[in-house]
């Protein structure tokens, strides 16, 4: 009896520690996007204010935005697609390639 609850609790810890690291590459992706849409509201904003002749893009704002949005989707859409292959949800697109094996050599 003991050692089922301790298989239940070990598959417990695993599934929150899997949701933990989802939750943090979602929150990347998400500071990410919020970096992209500040840079380019403050590019757009700034040409509305006649007190500033040439307004100025926050490019290193915008790049740290970019990677931090990609890191977190490409972790994420990676997580989605290698699920979705292990329960055979996936077209035929996305199907794993299976090596051909070599042929067997008789002596």
């Amino acid at each position: 009896m003991i050692g089922q609850r301790g298989k239940d609790m070990k598959l417990l810890i695993s599934r929150f520690i899997a949701i933990i690291i989802l939750v943090v590459f979602g929150l990347l992706a998400m500071t990410g996007f919020l970096m992209i849409k500040d840079a380019v509201f403050a590019y757009i904003s700034a040409h509305g204010d006649t007190s500033i002749v040439s307004p100025k893009f926050e490019w290193l704002h915008f790049s740290e935005g970019l990677v931090l949005f990609l890191i977190g989707m490409s972790f994420l859409g990676g997580w989605i697609l290698f699920r979705d292959r292990k329960k055979n949800y996936v077209g035929p697109r996305f199907k794993e390639k299976r090596k051909p094996k070599p042929p067997l050599q008789s002596s």
